[in-house]
């Protein structure tokens, strides 16, 4: 194992959580404007995650090629849901006492949303986020089949050959991804959650 596979790896999981993110608050906020468009979306989104990965990377990779772009492409369809249904669930919990009062202070929809809902539910769609990053250290494992390298040919050669130290080590660097991943963002989790906590005070 090599630190270049490590980076790789690293790679395909912040570039592909950054376009999940980027595209999936987006889409949790149209779903919460549109209920009704909405539970379609919420549908459509939750297919992707029923078909498994490494089926939508073949399919993917009859048009891109074997390459990362296939593996960023399939791991943001997939990765999607957490944070479209989180940032659609922590919107539609916003307090209506709040939404009448920014109603009557004049605000519109706009900043309505700017300085009232997304920052009362931001500990909700922070918690999609978490839940999307620490999937995609498992997920982008999956890459290797497809040409997207990473971490994932460490474990599939060590299968291949029965040899147990690649695989162990492979798993090991994967575990420390997660855990410091799934602890930064649990960080973050609770401290807007306390914040969260003295503004409804």
């Amino acid at each position: 194992m090599t630190w270049e596979m490590v980076f790789e790896h690293l790679y395909l999981v912040i570039v592909s959580c950054f376009f999940v993110v980027a595209f999936g608050i987006p889409i949790g906020i149209f779903t919460y404007y549109h209920p009704k468009a909405g539970k379609i979306v919420l549908t459509v989104v939750d297919l992707f995650q029923t078909v498994p990965v490494l089926a939508v990377m073949g399919l993917l990779m009859t048009v891109f090629g074997a390459n990362s772009v296939t593996v960023i492409i399939s791991m943001v369809l997939y990765l999607l849901l957490p944070i479209v249904r989180n940032t659609n669930t922590g919107l539609n919990s916003v307090s209506p006492i709040l939404k009448e009062t920014a109603d009557a202070m004049g605000m519109n929809r706009w900043q309505r949303l700017k300085s009232v809902e997304f920052p009362m539910a931001f500990s909700f769609i922070l918690t999609g986020i978490r839940i999307a990053v620490v999937t995609a250290v498992g997920v982008a494992v999956f890459g290797t089949f497809v040409g997207g390298g990473g971490l994932g040919s460490i474990l599939y050669r060590g299968i291949r050959i029965q040899n147990f130290d690649l695989i162990i080590s492979g798993t090991l660097v994967l575990m420390l991804m997660s855990v410091f991943f799934d602890y930064l963002l649990g960080f973050l989790e609770k401290r807007q959650g306390g914040i969260y906590e003295k503004t409804e005070r």
